[in-house]
């Protein structure tokens, strides 16, 4: 009976080190996937934004144009070419309104993947909401005071209260 039992323990223990190498093996992939994942909706990102601009009528003369981007959803405005968040498509909207919420403490990649309202357990998740936050500081429309902490520039964060007359 002992000899039985021994046998039957090798082989739950020799079961749980082929699953063990198993479950290493399939993490490995899995996170191999993801980076790809978050590769290729960076790529694809960037890839309809250059699309977005080179399909952008060039203006001129110094107005600026009050409609809509052509192109895109996900394409945005270089901050000096738009007048009003409003004109950003929602997604980014939300992510300044979240900036402007979080004050001084910045708005980070985690915490914007909430707003957009994705799964936040996904890297590469994460990894595209904090694209979409660096996309906006190259745009100007956020910067990036401390690595991974986005806020509205200062001068957005002191309207009214630098001007005479601003403020209540």
């Amino acid at each position: 009976m002992r000899a039985v039992l021994e046998a039957r323990q090798k082989a739950a223990a020799t079961q749980v080190k082929h699953l063990e190498a198993e479950l290493e093996r399939v993490r490995a992939a899995l996170a191999e996937a993801e980076e790809m994942h978050r590769r290729r909706v960076i790529g694809l990102e960037q890839y309809l934004e250059a699309l977005a601009e080179e399909n952008a009528p060039v203006h001129v003369t110094g107005e600026v144009s009050r409609r809509r981007p052509v192109g895109p959803r996900r394409a945005v405005p270089h901050r000096r070419q738009a007048t009003e968040v409003e004109e950003l498509s929602p997604d980014y909207q939300a992510l300044m309104t979240a900036a402007a919420d979080a004050g001084s403490d910045g708005l980070d990649a985690r915490r914007a993947a909430v707003v957009l309202g994705w799964d936040t357990a996904s890297a590469s998740r994460v990894e595209g909401a904090r694209a979409r936050l660096k996309r906006l500081v190259e745009r100007g429309w956020l910067v990036e005071a401390k690595p991974g902490r986005f806020t509205l520039p200062a001068s957005e964060h002191d309207l009214g209260a630098g001007r005479p007359g601003g403020g209540s």
